[in-house]
């Protein structure tokens, strides 16, 4: 079977570690072997789901489900010590005044050794990740861009040699979609909505990916609009709640109209009122 792998990013603010969680989750109840992955240095998980320390080795934390929290140095050192063989060596390697020098300008290179660990499996190059299924809660908006672009920069600066071969086979592997996916998150808002929309259309434009969008937290009622418009004729705060909660309905709506127009794939998450994180978490992924 296939590796597959989900890259989740959007806007700051709109829930999209919940949704890579969510992912995940739904992932590892269909018996898939899951790995969910987040980048930089701090993990939001950890509080999140009350856990013990994340680190760079995957922590199983579900039955099926693991953990772990990557950088673009922990990445690049792993890849050194499997090429070099003796963890000695590769620790004086990076304990090097000019290659440690070289790693903090180098352009792209933190996120190219992160690629590098995730495409790892189909391409079969580097340590081995042994699970079916990797949720890689990725950068915000504009990083994430940056993220992809990494690859095809280092191969155009490096052409020749390992390192432009290796930057060209994980380009291809982001730019394949039967096994790589993309989510973009957003809320029925205008500015998260116009920045999704904008990602959605330079994915295209310059990777020639389809990304699938998911607009989260939709207020999702049974309540008519008459049974809305009669209880605003109340003065009372159902009166004003009623008003509210109308104008609410409305504007999604206008926002899900505009948005349906520049999306291929879109999928609505109801906006849950639930303060477990597990639960939460189970809720978000039977949506999705």
């Amino acid at each position: 079977m296939k590796q597959e792998i989900h890259f989740v990013t959007g806007k700051g603010g709109v829930g999209k570690s919940v949704i890579a969680a969510a992912l995940a989750l739904k992932k590892s109840r269909e018996g898939k072997k899951v790995l969910l992955v987040e980048l930089g240095d701090q993990s939001f998980y950890k509080d999140f789901f009350d856990l013990p320390d994340i680190g760079f080795k995957p922590t199983e934390i579900r039955k099926n489900l693991s953990i772990a929290l990557w950088t673009g140095e922990a990445c690049l050192q792993e890849y050194a010590r499997h090429l070099i063989k003796v963890d000695s060596l590769a620790k004086l390697f990076f304990e090097n005044a000019v290659m440690r020098a070289f790693i903090n300008v180098a352009p792209g290179l933190p996120e190219l050794a992160i690629l590098g660990k995730v495409t790892s499996g189909p391409r079969q190059h580097g340590p081995a990740l042994p699970f079916d299924v990797l949720v890689v809660d990725a950068f915000a908006t504009g990083h994430f861009i940056a993220l992809l672009e990494a690859p095809k920069g280092m191969a155009q600066a490096v052409q020749f040699g390992p390192m432009g071969e290796q930057s060209r086979s994980i380009d291809a592997c982001l730019r394949n979609q039967d096994l790589s996916k993309y989510h973009v998150v957003t809320l029925p808002e205008e500015l998260p909505v116009k920045e999704a929309t904008e990602l959605l259309q330079r994915l295209k434009a310059e990777f020639s990916i389809e990304a699938n969008l998911v607009v989260n937290k939709m207020v999702q009622t049974s309540i008519s609009e008459a049974e809305l418009k009669s209880t605003q004729n109340e003065n009372s705060d159902l009166g004003k709640f009623a008003e509210y909660l109308e104008h609410q309905i409305t504007h999604q709506k206008e926002m899900w109209d505009k948005t349906q127009e520049k999306a291929t794939s879109m999928k609505a998450i109801p906006l849950f009122f639930e303060t477990d994180a597990w639960t939460l978490t189970e809720k978000v992924g039977d949506s999705l």
